[in-house]
């Protein structure tokens, strides 16, 4: 909700001053990155904590943390202070592409993953959407009430179990056992998902013991580390889906949505009403996405979903310059349904599978490392989008940036048709497995590199 509260925050703060000086453009967009920035050093801190102390303390930790800044944000008298609020919230944007990848793909099954992590990319959206609606009809400050009836119902997560994977590698096997039953039932393909995951912590548990008295600087592991096929390729193609959510413009025109349909339509009012319907058509797209991820196969749905979204993205290049040029005359219904038809095809493709193939993708050996490049260049991608998307509307022209957008999505989807692999319906363990077999750089990291290093870093 945080994200989308800035939308409607800074109209409603010029309209109190009676002036657009109070939260000028600079201002703006640093109102709407700083979460983002903030986030980046938090990235390579929680997984090496989540790796030491186990996944619920670190959830727990966020959980509070997003009810602390919610609180300076409700108080906010000041511009300074909601950037030190959204600032705060930083560490939200690192837990989701780090602490939540964790949880979500070792708490749950691989037969029902891909759609709980799909609806759990959905409710990021429902969070835009209401506070856009929060914002559209009442004072900004009641978006902070909301927001802090969902920071009370997450600090529940201290009631959490810890992850039997975590519990794996710290050699506690009767635990991991009781408590991945309890998660994911007693049939078949739990218990031999259950063995593997034990025989394999057993082998490196072993190797840890033959393998203390090695000694090598830490620099020297992390490099044989980025060199294994088993960690820059899976780091690789989850930057692909990620590219493809970011560069097609999508995050932005949530947050932008005002101003950028302003544009389009010429009319405050049109602008707020269709802010509101593409944040619906959205979320539609959404769960749309959500359901056809049960039966379609990642890479498959992931390729139409984009292509669909490439195409009207040309399209409302192509419109809006034939409205430049006086070509043919501007119609707010057809700009409001082409940017529709584009939400819900990118809403349904990369925006859900994102997140869905980061989880499925992120090694089990060196996860925190793993993890770690993720968020960084996630946070990193989304600060500098949101932060530098005004200056290409400036500079380009509305249809420019569409334009521009559409030729980064075309790129990011031959590169996905060229090396994304499949992953659905397949344990981490097989997934992991298809990458690093005849991994010549394996061989280097099982004879150099301690057990600490190998599993979960």
């Amino acid at each position: 909700m945080y994200m989308g509260a800035t939308t409607v925050i800074i109209p409603q703060l010029r309209r109190e001053a009676n002036s657009t000086d109070v939260v000028t453009p600079e201002m703006a967009s640093w109102l709407s990155s700083i979460s983002a920035y903030s986030g980046i050093p938090l990235a390579f801190v929680l997984p090496l904590i989540a790796f030491h102390y186990g996944r619920k303390i670190i959830v727990v930790v966020v959980s509070i943390s997003v009810l602390i800044g919610n609180i300076v944000f409700y108080c906010s008298t000041s511009v300074i202070e909601l950037l030190v609020s959204q600032a705060i919230q930083g560490i939200l944007i690192a837990s989701v592409s780090t602490i939540t990848i964790m949880v979500m793909s070792e708490y749950s099954s691989p037969k029902y993953r891909g759609v709980l992590l799909a609806v759990k990319s959905a409710t990021f959206y429902w969070g835009v959407w209401i506070s856009n609606a929060i914002g559209t009809f009442y004072h900004w400050k009641n978006i902070g009430l909301a927001i802090f009836v969902c920071a009370i119902l997450n600090v529940s997560t201290i009631f959490y179990k810890e992850s039997p994977y975590w519990l794996a590698t710290k050699g506690h096997f009767d635990e991991c056992a009781k408590i991945h039953r309890w998660l994911k039932g007693t049939d078949k393909d739990s218990e031999e998902e259950l063995r593997k995951l034990i025989l394999s912590q057993h082998e490196h548990l072993n190797a840890k013991l033959q393998l203390n008295s090695a000694k090598y600087k830490i620099y020297i592991k992390i490099l044989n580390i980025v060199r294994c096929k088993s960690f820059y390729k899976p780091l690789f193609y989850v930057m692909l889906p990620i590219c493809l959510v970011h560069l097609s413009g999508k995050l932005v025109y949530s947050v932008y949505a005002l101003d950028i349909i302003k544009k389009i339509t010429t009319s405050e009012e049109t602008a707020y009403e269709g802010m509101l319907i593409l944040d619906a058509v959205t979320v539609l797209g959404m769960y749309c996405g959500c359901g056809l991820a049960r039966f379609m196969r990642r890479r498959t749905q992931l390729l139409v979903f984009s292509s669909i979204a490439m195409g009207f993205l040309y399209i409302l290049s192509c419109y809006l310059y034939m409205i430049k040029l006086g070509i043919i005359s501007e119609n707010k219904y057809l700009s409001l349904f082409l940017l529709t038809v584009f939400s819900i095809s990118i809403s349904g493709g990369p925006v859900i599978l994102s997140f869905c193939c980061a989880a499925e993708l992120s090694p089990l050996r060196f996860r925190s490392y793993f993890l770690c490049c993720i968020s960084f260049f996630n946070s990193t991608l989304l600060a500098s989008t949101v932060k530098l998307s005004p200056f290409i509307f400036k500079t380009c022209g509305t249809h420019g940036a569409f334009l521009v957008f559409a030729i980064s999505t075309t790129v990011f989807i031959i590169l996905v048709k060229k090396y994304m692999p499949e992953t659905k319906d397949q344990t981490i363990q097989e997934i992991q497995e298809r990458i690093i077999r005849d991994d010549p750089q394996r061989k280097i990291l099982i004879n150099e590199t301690s057990f600490k290093d190998r599993v979960f870093l």
